[in-house]
């Protein structure tokens, strides 16, 4: 069985979100939203025993955990050496109240014994400030109040204070409720509003997920990854995400450590088109509204990422209190990339837009203003297509003209072309031909290296890029055209490691990658698939569901020889691409029923 190390469940509401480990440990939280400091760190802090919330069953020899089927709500059940047995439940309340969604910054956990007499241990460990230790508290009648820092946290609960105080064992009798959240008196019975919230929230996932439209094939694994993206969506503004987390290692001893708790512009592309696909129509307007609100600001260029807030600061700087995962450092919190130049930024928007405009079920339709803010991007677009940027893997030392940069420039020209013969703009539709022809014209000859039969990552360059897979989904070649059959024939060659796709074989700025980027393996599927290759396309996606965790989910990377996940959790990305090729390699409802 593949130890894939980062093996954590996410729960969360739209707001907070937390990672819970096989033996109910919760070893991440940031409260009160995405990007705040954690309250639970330990998944970064070492060996340290610090930043987590437990649950202690003594001599404890088996533990089962799992979500709750098509929820986020996780169930783990701890068994002692003489049959006693205790199981946890984890959640974020999510449920429709008063016309509206009921999400606090808020986690609940139910405790109950379901064998014998388990004698367990309740540890609550909270820090602040990355990483240092909360060491003021006061207790009240059923709470602890922690008040290191700015940040206050209050742990409500049944449970004998003086236990969890001095992390004392004692036999569990009965179910214990507690409720981590802000320093606010708890209202109405807490055994009571507990059990509600359990089952309300659970309903509402159960309702959510049969409003999904997914296929017949590999279900669970798409609603899975579907959950996941809807718990990446900070709802208040409609952000999403591209990871829970911040400096899980690209590899071990890499210093490739990043903070992803931020919202990549170059994501839209694809985490809108997955939304699309499984029918997540509200969070994909959402997701819309929150680019779109960027891209009204026209005056400055595009940042290639912005906060979930997008007016907020993301400076980086290292948080010395956190040894980092696996005590690999250093963590960092912000990200520099929000100084770089992506050109692709341009294009990702004009396509994350495009179902504005051509998908009937949006109430709001796109229209003439919408246009005339997208031919802002666009200009911007032709303007960078053929200069050189970071590119999408955000090289920290160096620019160049990047073929998928070039491509997704020219892909946001093309783009307003056939959003302008929709709306009736016919004048525009030809300016914007005009403007598109010259760039693919000089794309597809300058990216092509002859001696190479390839398409390489960058204009004069020869090594390869995954990214360039991309080039027929984005309308730049057909899929049988030789170049690009040529292409992906040198990249099995070259970039494939034991099935898994890196996204180049070059040195970085931080020496050679050993690990590979779980998406490109899925783009690599799609290529597979669009040239006719259907059962090795099957059977390597078959493959690369072997390396999500227990609970379904998958990181940023993978190393090839040990199967171990790597890399930011869980990541928007991964989830993305593992939707939109379940569904693309997936037999019809139809053939299914009536073909067997």
């Amino acid at each position: 069985m593949i130890d894939h190390g980062l093996d954590l469940a996410v729960i969360g509401n739209g707001r907070t979100a937390a990672l819970v480990d096989p033996t109910a440990r919760i070893v991440w939280w940031c409260f009160p939203r995405f990007d705040a400091e954690p309250v639970f760190c330990r998944l970064l802090s070492g060996t340290e025993e610090k930043g987590f919330a437990d649950v202690v069953l003594d001599r404890m020899v088996d533990y089962q955990s799992n979500y709750v089927r098509n929820t986020a709500v996780v169930s783990t059940v701890l068994t002692d050496q003489h049959g006693g047995a205790v199981r946890i439940t984890d959640f974020a309340p999510r449920f429709r109240q008063l016309g509206r969604v009921f999400r606090p910054p808020q986690l609940v956990r139910i405790v109950e014994p379901v064998a014998g007499l388990p004698r367990i241990t309740l540890r609550f460990r909270p820090t602040h400030e990355y990483g240092k230790p909360n060491e003021r508290y006061s207790i009240g009648s059923n709470h602890i109040r922690y008040h290191d820092g700015t940040t206050v946290i209050r742990l409500t609960t049944d449970a004998p204070l003086s236990y969890i105080e001095r992390e004392a064992p004692f036999v569990l009798t009965r179910p214990l409720y507690m409720v981590f959240g802000a320093d606010e008196q708890f209202p109405g019975n807490l055994v009571t509003t507990c059990r509600e919230f359990g089952d309300r929230t659970r309903d509402y996932w159960l309702d959510w997920v049969r409003s999904l439209s997914i296929s017949y094939d590999w279900q669970d694994e798409i609603i899975r990854a579907a959950i996941t993206l809807k718990l990446s969506n900070f709802e208040e503004t409609g952000g999403i995400v591209a990871a829970q987390t911040t400096s899980i290692p690209e590899a071990p001893g890499s210093s490739r450590t990043w903070d992803y708790r931020f919202c990549w512009l170059r994501d839209a592309y694809f985490v809108v088109k997955a939304l699309n696909r499984i029918g997540a129509t509200q969070t994909m307007e959402d997701f819309i509204t929150f680019i779109l609100g960027i891209a009204a600001n026209n005056e400055d260029a595009l940042r290639p990422v912005y906060s979930i807030v997008p007016t907020d600061p993301m400076d980086e700087r290292i948080a010395d209190d956190l040894a980092g995962y696996r005590g690999d450092g250093p963590v960092r919190i912000g990200n520099a990339a929000v100084e770089q130049s992506q050109h692709d930024a341009y294009g990702s928007i004009i396509l994350a837009a495009m179902p504005m405009f051509f998908d009937r079920r949006l109430p709001r339709a796109g229209g003439e203003s919408l246009f005339r803010l997208l031919e802002g991007l666009g200009l911007k677009a032709a303007q960078f297509a053929l200069e050189p940027d970071a590119g999408i893997w955000e090289y920290r030392g160096r620019k160049r003209v990047h073929t998928h940069s070039a491509a997704m420039c020219w892909a946001g020209c093309h783009r307003l072309s056939a959003i302008a013969s929709h709306l009736g703009f016919a004048d525009r539709a030809e300016y914007w031909d005009k403007i598109a022809q010259p760039i693919h014209d000089t794309l597809l000859n300058r990216a092509w290296h002859p001696q190479r039969a390839a398409f390489t990552a960058a204009f004069g360059a020869d090594d390869l890029d995954a990214s360039v897979l991309l080039l027929p989904d984005l309308g730049v070649v057909e899929p049988d055209d030789p170049r690009f059959v040529s292409t992906v024939q040198a990249m099995e060659r070259e970039l494939v490691r034991e099935k898994h796709v890196m996204r180049y074989a070059n040195a970085d700025d931080f020496g050679m990658p050993v690990t590979a980027f779980l998406i490109c393996r899925f783009w690599l599927v799609d290529a597979w698939w669009s040239l006719g290759r259907k059962e090795e396309a099957r059977d390597l996606f078959r493959d690369a569901l072997k390396h999500t965790n227990r609970y379904g989910l998958l990181s940023e990377d993978v190393d090839p020889a040990t199967g171990m996940l790597w890399g930011n959790f869980p990541q928007t990305y991964s989830m993305a691409g593992l939707i939109l090729t379940a569904m693309r390699l997936s037999r019809s409802w139809e053939d299914r029923y009536w073909r067997g």
